[in-house]
């Protein structure tokens, strides 16, 4: 079992804890989400995908952030996870950014995918 994230108390007062595939998602999520330069001791921690919501949507937006997850993925949780397929979608008004990673310590391969709000399209 991991600590589980945003940090929280269960019901007997503890810290609580979440299954290990569960942990690495919430380790793939903070890593897309947090941008580079927020966090005080890893200056170049996150990929920044929250600023996307300011970007227009463009087939160009889309390819280079795929290649922005696969990198920042690798860099930073590469020792949890191998990182197979990043797939980048457009929906309205919403990148889908859908992560295809195996755990390198069991082999068990899932695939999740993490809504980012557009700007206008």
């Amino acid at each position: 079992m991991d600590i589980a994230f945003p940090y929280a108390f269960d019901g007997r007062g503890r810290t609580s804890e979440v299954a290990t595939e569960r942990h690495v998602r919430d380790l793939i999520e903070q890593v897309l989400f947090t941008a580079p330069g927020e966090r005080v001791n890893r200056p170049t921690f996150g990929c920044g995908l929250g600023h996307l919501v300011f970007e227009p949507l463009s087939t160009e937006l889309a390819t280079a952030t795929q290649f922005l997850v696969q990198a920042s993925l690798t860099e930073w949780l590469g020792e949890l996870i191998q990182v197979g397929d990043v797939t980048v979608d457009r929906q309205d008004a919403t990148l889908l950014v859908t992560v295809s990673y195996a755990l390198r310590r069991t082999g068990e391969a899932f695939s999740r995918t993490f809504e980012v709000p557009g700007g206008a399209p």
